[in-house]
């Protein structure tokens, strides 16, 4: 028997659906109700507070750090530093050849799912719109790379941001139909990146959730493999994720893409660790977002605590996990976990300077991934980072090791 489906009612709840639960950007009070006090040994006071000291702090050591302050107006006023320039079309550059060409771990193209609103991955546009677009305005916002990214950006930022999420699985949008195949190559190309992996993100949705064939069949179309490596993602909660795990092995995918606060659940929990036992088997590697970006609703948190991967890392030594944006703002406890277990990498984007010296003194820069999470960013914010942090002579080999050397040798 079917029961029949109020449009107007299923369309305010998957704008519901899509803003706060399943790109995990919050819409209005709908972040604090899920899971709330469903498992609170699990998530407690104290990580709460935890959260709440770290932007404060971060805040309060901006500038302070060894390389000072670098505080630009825009993506766009990164031109300022030595390695970039503007040309004439007001286009930023990578004009320092010595730079490494980079291979970037962690890019996206615009999520058009559920309602799959029109999007044409093969279309060129003008400017890229960025899901978190520091050029919108001109001046541009202000960019300072000593804070976790997601600090420079305000609530009307992040309110534009959610509205652009849900219209990702509605209706579609400007910004939405920038970010494709070939504003995504000429980005790179402007960058000196190489090589990028593209990391869909499986919601569990009813229908519409076909990210991971439609973007390697894109990226297929485009000609582009040689340059854009299709990866995949599995829900563990899918009944045939073993089967659809090996599917996208056979297809040619090596990396996995898992989300905790996308996708709600423990990187530790039993149906987790089913697709890892399959994944070790496959020989691929799993790719986490790891810990708490602090723009997710806050019922998603509690799954992203760095001490919730370890069951992982442990259980699996021969199983390379990437740590995404290297824990987010959880990063001194995701690097004190990271640096215990061989089989676990650092995907850097979004650290701050600060912390990315602190990773570089205590790795060595060791498994350290460059990324960017394109097109939320442009990958010139992720690049000036690096380029800074490794601009002592001292560091040239860990730059390259950064920027390509490493991921060279995750992906061999």
């Amino acid at each position: 028997m079917s029961i029949p489906l109020d449009r107007r009612g299923f369309l305010r709840s998957s704008g519901r659906w899509l803003g706060a639960t399943a790109l995990g950007i919050p819409l209005g009070g709908l972040g604090q109700i899920a899971c709330s006090g469903s498992d609170p040994d699990r998530y407690t006071q104290a990580d709460i507070a935890l959260l709440a000291a770290q932007r404060k702090h971060e805040s309060a050591r901006s500038g302070r750090g060894p390389f000072g302050v670098h505080r630009y107006r825009g993506y766009r006023g990164l031109a300022e530093l030595p390695w970039f320039e503007l040309d004439s079309a007001g286009v930023l550059r990578l004009v320092d050849e010595s730079v490494p060409q980079a291979i970037d771990l962690h890019c996206h193209f615009g999520m058009s799912v559920l309602f799959e609103p029109k999007l044409d991955l093969m279309a060129r546009s003008g400017r890229v719109r960025h899901l978190l677009d520091c050029d919108a305005t001109d001046p541009g916002c202000e960019l300072d790379l000593d804070v976790y990214i997601n600090a420079n950006f305000t609530e009307a930022n992040l309110d534009e941001l959610q509205w652009t999420t849900i219209a990702q699985g509605l209706w579609g949008s400007d910004a939405l139909r920038t970010q494709t195949i070939p504003n995504l190559l000429d980005e790179m190309d402007a960058t000196r990146v190489e090589r990028a992996v593209i990391l869909p993100i499986v919601f569990n949705f009813p229908f519409g959730d076909n990210l991971v064939e439609n973007w390697r069949a894109a990226i297929a179309e485009s000609g582009s493999g040689d340059r854009l490596i299709a990866g995949a993602s599995i829900h563990p909660r899918d009944p045939k994720k073993i089967e659809r795990l090996e599917a996208a092995a056979a297809a040619g995918a090596r990396i996995i893409k898992m989300h905790p606060t996308v996708q709600a659940f423990y990187p530790d929990e039993p149906d987790a660790m089913e697709v890892y036992e399959a994944a070790a088997r496959l020989g691929l590697v799993i790719f986490f977002h790891g810990g708490r970006a602090g723009i997710e609703p806050a019922s998603r948190h509690r799954y992203a605590m760095p001490r919730h991967y370890e069951g992982a890392l442990a259980t699996f030594p021969n199983l390379p996990f990437v740590l995404g944006h290297a824990g987010a703002r959880d990063g001194n406890a995701m690097l004190d976990l990271g640096l215990r277990y061989e089989n676990a990498w650092f995907g850097i984007h979004g650290q701050s300077l600060t912390h990315l010296d602190e990773m570089i003194r205590r790795s060595g820069g060791e498994r350290m991934l460059f990324g960017t999470d394109w097109p939320f960013y442009h990958l010139a914010a992720s690049l000036a980072k690096v380029l800074i942090v490794t601009q002592d002579s001292g560091r040239i080999e860990i730059r390259h090791a950064i920027l390509r050397a490493n991921a060279e040798r995750l992906l061999a």
